[in-house]
């Protein structure tokens, strides 16, 4: 036995041996060091607004879009803008070591904190003129308006963790950030239900709620118990809670907050009480106290939800990950079952299912008038009803979870880029700095009205490459 364990373990050594990438060509490592910094010169110096960024621009700078058209003022904090720049400006400055990285991801989250709430978290965009509509209740006293923080799309996640990474790489040493991460972690621990749900948006600390099991309406959903303000109740819509889960899980790690430890483990108790029961063991998008799943926008019904069921099971096997509990693990397997059983013929995921006949359920519009309906051929186009099937993915790090223990599912990190990708890099880069996409009709965060073969420069795109050559760089 001792021999053969030894064997295997000499086995090992060589296979993570073959799979590490090969050592980096030195004269591409200069090239990709050279491009790095002509791209991260030119977004921070030339497109930079007080620190900040939109999701794209056009060549000329003369368009800057967020969801719309951007003021001349304003910024976006939803990601892919600011925060994810920000963190991008980290990733170069960690694997480089150039001052300047770390100057303009100081400054992006210099802009974040500007346009922090008085509720500690971020609303979609931020405004620098005082006088603008754009503006919210900021912490500054520099804005009016509403003081509503939200967890949507990641919103206050994204910015939180881009402020997390930045104190942390300038060792705590600006003290505006520091209180900024302060008081946004504050708030989001304020925000959290004693079951461990998130609201969509919160202005202070939420109400005492009685904790209760997912259950079926008992009324007819389609017509009834329509809340007004939705976005104060239990939410997984857009992914909510994943972009929470990963943001108390860094936090937690980056200050050793055992706060956020605990309301990692909260929220998987919340997501164990959140799974309906028989026949549709899944997640809806949004529930009232009584854990009954109900409608949020006029074309978001009660139903059980492919995507947010599919980002309820990440985030379960996040909190296993994390705490070593087994019960998280618990409720995956009769929802990838039930998930498996109910894809559509295309191989997707429809986003709804009509609360236990579990037909696809869509709607369809006329005007400002939305209609429930099994019907697909029709489908209004701002909205994504069908979902991609990721349940063969999630079933093996399920099962790597459930047999290697505490970790394994989040255990793999991903290579760095292969050097043909990184030439693909440097090679799409022009003489400005300037990586720009070219628009061929494929769905974009924000739905920018951009014309078949238009040409732009996009802030997700700089980001990943930049992410990309920082990985590179950081090899050994």
């Amino acid at each position: 036995m001792r021999r053969a364990s030894h064997f295997l373990l000499l086995f090992s050594f060589s296979l993570l041996g073959a799979l590490r990438a090969p050592a980096a060509d030195p004269a591409l490592k200069a090239e990709a060091t050279a491009a790095l910094k002509r791209a991260a010169t030119y977004y921070h110096q030339k497109i930079a607004f007080h620190g900040g960024y939109v999701y794209y621009y056009s060549p000329d700078l003369t368009r800057r879009l967020g969801e719309g058209v951007a003021a001349p003022d304003q910024i976006w904090v939803q990601p892919p803008a600011t925060p994810t720049v920000g963190i991008a400006f980290v990733s170069a400055y960690q694997a480089a070591k150039d001052p300047a990285y770390l100057e303009a991801a100081r400054d992006a989250a210099k802009a974040l904190a500007y346009g922090q709430l008085n509720s500690g978290g971020w609303t979609n965009s931020i405004s620098f003129d005082p006088a603008s509509r754009n503006t919210a209740e900021y912490r500054n006293g520099k804005g009016r308006g509403r003081n509503n923080s939200t967890f949507d799309d990641g919103i206050s996640a994204g910015a939180l963790r881009c402020l997390i990474r930045v104190d942390r790489a300038l060792d705590g040493k600006d003290p505006e950030i520091r209180d900024a991460v302060k008081t946004a972690l504050d708030a989001v621990l304020a925000a959290q239900f004693p079951n461990g749900g998130f609201p969509q948006v919160w202005t202070g600390p939420v109400a005492a709620v009685s904790p209760a099991k997912a259950k079926y309406p008992d009324y007819d959903w389609r017509t009834e118990n329509r809340v007004k303000e939705y976005w104060n109740l239990y939410t997984l819509n857009d992914d909510v809670l994943v972009f929470t889960a990963d943001m108390l899980a860094e936090a937690a790690d980056a200050y050793n907050d055992d706060r956020c430890r605990k309301a990692l483990a909260k929220l998987g108790d919340f997501l164990m009480d959140a799974q309906m029961p028989d026949p549709q063991p899944a997640w809806a998008q949004q529930y009232d106290y009584e854990m009954r799943p109900v409608w949020a926008r006029k074309f978001e019904p009660p139903a059980v939800a492919g995507r947010e069921s599919q980002g309820a099971i990440r985030v379960l096997m996040k909190v296993h990950s994390r705490t070593g509990d087994a019960k998280y693990l618990e409720p995956i397997p009769r929802a990838l079952a039930y998930l498996e059983k109910s894809r559509l013929p295309d191989g997707r995921l429809s986003r709804y299912y009509e609360l236990q006949s579990n037909k696809p359920l869509y709607m369809s519009r006329q005007g400002d008038k939305y209609s429930l309906t099994h019907d697909d051929s029709e489908l209004p186009d701002h909205y994504g009803w069908k979902n991609a099937d990721q349940t063969a993915e999630l079933r093996r790090e399920y099962e790597a979870a459930r047999t290697g223990g505490r970790g394994t599912a989040a255990a793999a990190t991903s290579l760095p880029p292969t050097d043909d990708e990184v030439r693909s890099i440097i090679a799409a880069l022009d003489s400005e700095g300037r990586w720009i996409s070219r628009f061929a009709g494929e769905p974009l965060v924000g739905q920018p009205k951009f014309r078949a073969g238009e040409e732009y420069v996009a802030s997700a795109v700089f980001a990943e490459n930049v992410e990309k050559l920082a990985k590179y760089l950081a090899a050994p």
